[in-house]
């Protein structure tokens, strides 16, 4: 495979690769040392307690005060006499539209320690209260993942698309749909073999996302999908892809996530040994 030799140098002493890769090896870690903090920080993903889906129809909501419905001009709640929440900082009281809330937006509003999110998914209206004492979060002792190489560290080709293609993709929960523009795809070399990866806008100017699954998912990787962020291409269309950084959505940890799932054509028919693993939460409940 191509990789980029700068992590461990391939000349001078034998002190100078060691140092190498000591230093790569320390940047993962602490890369992914912060990866498992925001996931399970007081109001991440793990503090989740449920996902409801809302209606014209006004329901109430474990975890979260008053009755809850949608329609035209978006998301209502209608608290009870003396519930108050927090929306933008303001109490609200009473009866409060949240508005329009755009596809994959969200307003978070606060009850106590709880935050609850209000957002939209696959067109559908959703409200997720976020609770510190969630037991999955509370539970929680990190990602495994496998030990970082810089043999998975991989230089490609961003290939643009003559048009950003909307490519309609499933999520983790059955019957949802997503839909994302696709700017192009990129072309690398793995054990050998010529592969590619539909690549979605990333989250960092001119970077992309790629969801995949290869050889290892639903083995030692959670089967359904991981992530892999990539930096804005250079003058020449190169992109570094680092396997060691691939990592698990939200719904490896938790069925209160809308995860999409990849495009067919990327599922990559190598075993990618790197990057984060089956969470030790889904490895006691997977038959």
């Amino acid at each position: 495979m191509t990789t980029r030799n700068a992590p461990v140098p391939t000349t001078g002493t034998r002190v100078d690769a060691d140092s190498g890769l000591a230093a790569f090896t320390a940047e993962w870690e602490e890369w992914h040392r912060d990866k498992d903090a925001r996931l399970a920080s007081e109001h991440g993903f793990l503090a989740i307690t449920g996902l409801h889906w809302l209606t014209d129809e006004p329901q109430r909501v474990p975890d979260a005060p008053g009755l809850w419905s949608t329609g035209p001009e978006g998301v209502t709640v209608e608290l009870d006499e003396g519930t108050e929440l927090v929306v933008d900082g303001a109490a609200v009281r009473g009866r409060y539209d949240f508005g329009v809330i755009p596809e994959r937006g969200g307003v978070d509003a606060v009850w106590g320690d709880t935050v609850i999110e209000v957002a939209k998914r696959g067109g559908h209206h959703i409200v997720r209260p976020r609770r510190p004492g969630h037991p999955l979060r509370v539970a929680f002792t990190g990602t495994p993942a496998y030990a970082p190489d810089p043999r998975w560290v991989v230089t490609g080709r961003y290939v643009p698309f003559a048009e950003p293609r909307p490519t309609t993709v499933g999520a983790s929960v059955e019957g949802l749909r997503h839909v994302y523009d696709a700017p192009g795809r990129i072309t690398f070399r793995l054990d050998g073999r010529e592969l590619s990866l539909t690549a979605f806008n990333g989250y960092t100017p001119g970077g992309f996302t790629v969801l995949f699954t290869d050889a290892t998912s639903g083995v030692t990787t959670y089967a359904a999908n991981r992530s892999l962020r990539i930096d804005a291409p250079g003058p020449d269309g190169d992109v570094l892809l680092d396997f060691n950084r691939a990592t698990n959505l939200p719904c490896a940890y938790t069925d209160f996530a809308t995860c999409p799932l990849p495009p067919a054509e990327n599922r990559l028919p190598v075993a990618v040994e790197a990057g984060e693993r089956i969470p030790h939460e889904r490895a006691r409940v997977t038959p």
